[in-house]
């Protein structure tokens, strides 16, 4: 128990230090947001109300606090009474009198079921991959597995974006029906009713997995390679069980351990790279959605998209130390922490 509340503690330090980091560097780059919500408009008198409007015209110490205020789960609620609450992420500049936890409620889950739909990918074909390459190890598929594993961690995702996407998406689009661009959910003609368009994930999540599937093929082909080297897999084979029989029972389990934190730790990281796809792809996730607002200078969405994609790196990290767990028993507590 006093391992979790240190955990919460040193999660709430990360997301404050995250905080703060992005609210100066933004002040200190960022210029005059509400020169840009007015546009070619040159009204000092309009200029000082919009700053008024939105606290612009305090001091940056002043705006800082309101702003740690408003993200603390305590306080006085929409009613006036105090209590337990939803973060207040403030409303967009651009989108006037939008909550931006409102926004993130839209986008995040599609970027999340791009993560997940990439991760799974790469896991779909990474393992299987990985474990014949180390059954086959020093043959001619071990070496092309290597090669092409390497080539995929080396590629960068904006680069396979647009290479992936103009392949399948243009030259061959007449024959594989795949889009360069489009959202999860898009309306009719009418624009009345939501039509789901799930084969607009398959280039994004395919890019996005390119990388993870590489590394991951990797792992569990180094880590297969130690596990067929142990004694206890060859008493295995004395004891009259087939190949099938010991991957299954033996090397696979043992093989997975160190691929959790490789995937807990990608998983977090195709959340923040799906920032680069999305824009690409033209999907509507927290990646384009903070594009565009450092585009317009949109303060609290940026910050909003920030916080919300370190939240969930956290969050993926405690996932980590429960599936450590699950997958070796025998682990203490100490000894998934320090793997962690």
């Amino acid at each position: 128990m006093k391992d979790r509340w240190k955990t919460i503690f040193q999660s709430a330090i990360v997301l404050l230090g995250v905080v703060t980091l992005v609210f100066f560097l933004f002040h200190a780059v960022a210029g005059d947001p509400a020169r840009m919500m007015l546009g070619q408009v040159e009204d000092p008198v309009a200029l000082e109300a919009l700053r008024a409007e939105y606290g612009l015209d305090k001091p940056l110490s002043i705006q800082y606090w309101d702003y740690l205020q408003g993200l603390s789960p305590i306080g006085y609620r929409n009613d006036m009474s105090w209590g337990f609450r939803w973060p207040d992420l403030q409303t967009s500049y651009q989108n006037k009198g939008v909550p931006v936890i409102q926004m993130l409620a839209k986008s995040l889950p599609n970027t999340g079921l791009l993560a997940l739909t990439s991760m799974c990918f790469a896991l779909f074909f990474g393992i299987p991959i990985g474990l014949l390459a180390a059954i086959k190890s020093g043959t001619w598929i071990d070496r092309l597995v290597v090669i092409l594993s390497t080539t995929g961690m080396a590629l960068p995702s904006f680069f396979s974006a647009v290479i992936i996407g103009w392949v399948f998406g243009f030259i061959l689009g007449p024959w594989t029906g795949l889009p360069m661009t489009g959202n999860l959910i898009e309306l009719d003609d009418f624009g009345e009713y939501e039509i789901y368009n799930w084969h607009h994930i398959i280039l994004p999540s395919f890019t996005l997995g390119i990388r993870p599937l590489g590394v991951i093929a990797q792992m569990m082909r180094s880590s297969a390679l130690e596990v067929l080297s142990q004694d206890y897999i060859r008493t295995a084979y004395s004891k009259g069980l087939t190949q099938i029989q010991v991957l299954k029972r033996h090397v696979l389990r043992n093989s997975l351990n160190p691929l959790v934190t490789t995937v807990s730790g990608w998983l977090a990281g195709l959340f923040s790279g799906a920032v680069f796809v999305e824009s690409v792809f033209g999907w509507n996730g927290t990646g384009k959605m903070m594009v565009d607002a450092l585009e317009s200078r949109d303060f609290p969405v940026v910050m909003g998209c920030v916080l919300s994609l370190s939240a969930v790196f956290v969050i993926i990290q405690w996932l980590v130390e429960i599936s450590y767990r699950w997958i070796d028993p025998r682990l203490s507590e100490s000894e998934y922490k320090s793997r962690s």
